[in-house]
């Protein structure tokens, strides 16, 4: 009971970032402008970005697969790709806790080791903030001014990360912590070595340790992992590119301006808002603004219609595959280990 009362307190309290967010960006928008925009916006290159991210969702259930392969597992790739999809509806109310609901769900249905499936799915990230450092190298290099742009519209973000970075006091304590911890584990090693909790986040490590290898040791279906890299962050980026088609102000703008856009919105998922809600979008149309573009109404439309596709599908799909799961595993009761 606890904790099922402590996961609906998580999922209204990031209920409540995302709003208030969104409030902070929309708040002194005219809805009826908002409107207006939509009503001649060119909306089935929406429906098209929403195709893309149906395409990249299902590419990573194919790259997944490839992972688990080496390790002697064969799961169907239906089952993967149901799994990303709760993974994605799962982030929406809880970020960054798909990952984990990702690999229960494999692990019930096709009987593989949760920690395996932990490790292949940090070695699958190691790779994405490659090819996203990567990208993010190419608009520094190609579109320097447009990030002086950004940065110069919003002056706080850098006060922000200059507060933290000041913060001699909490690095030196955390420091300090870290240096006792590792000081106590040294002198009571033996006496850990022996114990089960010890002995069960060392077999946890050995199989975490066991499916990062498997991206470094992968030799069949090597090129077939790096397509599918590729093809997963391609289709990332189109589906934002393609919204910028659904406006006569922002379709003539640049693959290189998409991209920009693109990455920039990616780091603004990694702040704790359900599915980048609010951050996505100020971060969007900030950048649409460097370039031009208007924030009302067509950056304040353009964000909503690229963001709310995507979640629209997510929870559409999401939930679908939570009805298909145990229907098409023919609706057996798997046991909790």
């Amino acid at each position: 009971m606890k904790k099922k009362i402590l996961n609906v307190l998580k999922i209204v309290l990031f209920a409540c970032i995302g709003v208030f967010l969104f409030w902070l960006v929309y708040r002194k928008q005219d809805i009826g402008e908002i409107k207006n925009a939509l009503l001649q916006a060119d909306i089935k290159w929406a429906v098209v970005a929403v195709i893309l991210g149906l395409l990249s969702h299902l590419s990573r259930a194919f790259r997944w697969k490839i992972l688990l392969k080496p390790m002697g597992y064969n799961p169907k790739v239906k089952n993967l790709f149901f799994s990303i999809m709760i993974m994605y509806l799962t982030n929406t109310a809880i970020p960054r806790s798909g990952e984990f609901i990702r690999c229960g769900v494999v692990d019930r249905y096709e009987k593989i080791p949760f920690s395996k499936l932990l490790g292949t799915v940090v070695a699958e990230r190691v790779v994405d903030v490659i090819i996203l450092a990567i990208l993010t190298f190419v608009i520094m290099v190609t579109q320097y001014s447009v990030i002086i742009g950004f940065i110069d519209n919003n002056p706080e973000i850098v006060a922000n990360l200059s507060k933290i970075l000041n913060s001699t006091p909490i690095i030196i304590l955390l420091f300090v912590v870290g240096i006792g911890i590792v000081i106590l584990l040294y002198v009571f090693r033996k006496k850990l070595v022996k114990t089960k909790i010890f002995k069960k986040i060392e077999g946890t490590l050995k199989n975490l340790l066991a499916g990062f290898k498997t991206v470094i040791s992968l030799k069949e279906n090597k090129l077939a992992f790096i397509f599918h890299s590729i093809f997963i962050w391609a289709m990332y980026f189109l589906m934002t590119y393609v919204v910028l088609l659904c406006f006569d102000e922002t379709k003539n703008l640049s693959v290189l301006t998409g991209l920009t856009i693109f990455v920039l919105t990616a780091y603004g998922m990694v702040i704790p808002s359900p599915g980048g809600i609010g951050t996505w979008h100020f971060i969007a149309i900030e950048t649409l603004i460097v370039y031009g573009i208007a924030q009302d109404p067509i950056g304040n439309t353009y964000a909503i219609v690229a963001h709310s596709s995507q979640t629209i599908m997510v929870v559409v799909v999401g939930l679908i595959s939570l009805i298909l799961l145990p229907i098409l595993n023919n609706n057996k009761t798997i046991k909790n280990k």
